[in-house]
């Protein structure tokens, strides 16, 4: 059994608003039931299921849109200053993670942080420095090319072959309010020109990244915690049954499935990097060599960490908090075959879920539902209540695009957002994901 220092609270930052992302309430939920108290600063509304969880104890006003570092910083110590002791500060989102790993020192004094070197987080985040280092140690990766002009586009395209993924390779710069997303599939040369143009507006560098077709059992993920002496702790290798949208985003259906060789690899990443605190990794199988290649790695918790409480109920949240109190952290005990089902992305995997659960205590080792929660309803019926008038508003919005008068063809370029593949038909089409509550930002 598990002991956290309940003397010391944790407080949870997400800057990117989501009022959906589980994620956050699987870490209120993580340390809240080892008696943790816990705080969260995230970008939501009053209606967030999360702010309905028994086991959060109070909610802080999060930093403003597109705030500075040094904004950040002030909030964070405002809050410290509420809390009036030293918490362990987890970043839920990736902009908070790289806020944080610029901020280290300054906060070392009101927050107990890994160790980790300035900046490389955002090392990590950028998608050009991260195909440098995975080119370095040997870690497989879709081919990726880095064009400086028109020219380059139009061979890099030729070289990789139609469709091509293209990437920002700083996508936290992109500006809110515009069409521009951090991973989109183009089918034209012309149409990766013209992203091209938009570098400058996008504040970052275009990656073009073959395109690896998704398909059953290709999409894995592995997270882990790397403790003060660099030793991965808690986490697994995993691997996504279903994603939202299809093919292309985060985890809806979820399974615990031990790969050594895919943690070997995740290993010697960090450990190449001196990376110290929770990751999130992202592999697709490249089907013509067999190689899981790395597509994204995130510097925290992904959304669906809790598929790898252990049979101690050890998770990478957890294992941050022993380690920063400097608590023992128990050898691994894998759970092959735990599920993690997020309902609201797939409600009828979800009902049969439910429909054939067993006794409490054997359940919690078989499987966890995102939302749903014997001991923390309130949350699942909140979700539930702003989930329908989503889906509603969504629907509604479509029939008034689909009635209103369009130009001719060819008038403007549509572009999708995916991770890194299209549908599972082959169609390279995904569900149309640019709201802000549906970002893949956790996968």
């Amino acid at each position: 059994m598990l002991t956290l220092d309940t003397r010391i609270p944790a407080v949870l930052l997400r800057i990117d608003r989501n009022p959906f992302h589980h994620g956050t309430l699987g870490a209120v939920r993580s340390l809240g039931r080892a008696g943790v108290e816990v705080h969260v600063a995230a970008a939501d509304s009053a209606e967030s299921p999360v702010r309905r969880s028994r086991y959060l104890h109070q909610t802080h006003p999060p930093p403003p849109p597109g705030a500075s570092l040094q904004e950040i910083a002030a909030v964070l110590r405002r809050i410290s200053h509420r809390v009036a002791r030293p918490s362990v500060l987890i970043p839920m989102d990736d902009a908070g993670a790289l806020a944080i790993g610029w901020l280290q020192k300054e906060l070392a004094d009101a927050y107990l942080l890994p160790d980790q070197a300035t900046g490389l987080a955002e090392r990590v985040a950028d998608k050009a420095t991260l195909a440098q280092v995975c080119a370095s140690v040997d870690i497989p990766q879709p081919v990726t090319l880095l064009p400086e002009s028109l020219a380059q586009v139009s061979a890099a395209v030729r070289r990789l072959g139609l469709p091509v993924v293209a990437k920002w390779s700083r996508p936290w710069l992109l500006p809110a309010g515009t069409d521009l997303r951090s991973t989109v599939l183009v089918r034209s040369a012309g149409q990766a020109q013209e992203l091209y143009r938009r570098s400058e507006e996008a504040g970052s560098r275009l990656l073009l990244q073959a395109f690896l077709p998704d398909g059953p059992g290709r999409d894995w993920f592995v997270h882990g915690y790397v403790d003060r002496a660099g030793a991965v702790r808690g986490g697994g290798s995993g691997r996504k049954h279903r994603s939202w949208p299809r093919g292309a985003g985060l985890t809806a259906v979820g399974e615990w499935t031990p790969d050594p060789g895919l943690r070997a690899c995740a290993e010697r990443l960090v450990g190449t990097l001196g990376y110290r605190g929770i990751f999130d990794l992202d592999f697709r199988v490249d089907s013509a060599t067999g190689e899981h290649c790395l597509l994204d790695f995130n510097p925290r918790p992904g959304a669906q960490f809790r598929l790898f409480a252990d049979g101690a109920d050890l998770d990478v949240v957890r294992a941050q908090h022993l380690d920063m109190t400097h608590r023992p952290l128990p050898a691994a005990a894998v759970l092959s075959g735990r599920s993690f089902v997020v309902e609201n992305y797939s409600p009828l995997t979800a009902l049969r879920v439910l429909m054939t659960a067993g006794p409490a205590s054997t359940a919690a080792h078989r499987r966890e539902l995102a939302w749903h929660a014997q001991d923390d309803m309130a949350p699942a019926l909140a979700m539930w209540v702003l989930w329908c008038r989503h889906v509603t508003r969504r629907l509604f919005g479509r029939l008034r695009r689909a009635v209103r008068p369009t130009g001719p063809p060819g008038e403007e370029v549509r572009v999708r957002m995916v991770r890194q593949a299209g549908a599972p038909d082959g169609s390279g089409r995904a569900d149309d994901a640019r709201i802000d509550d549906e970002r893949a930002s956790s996968c």
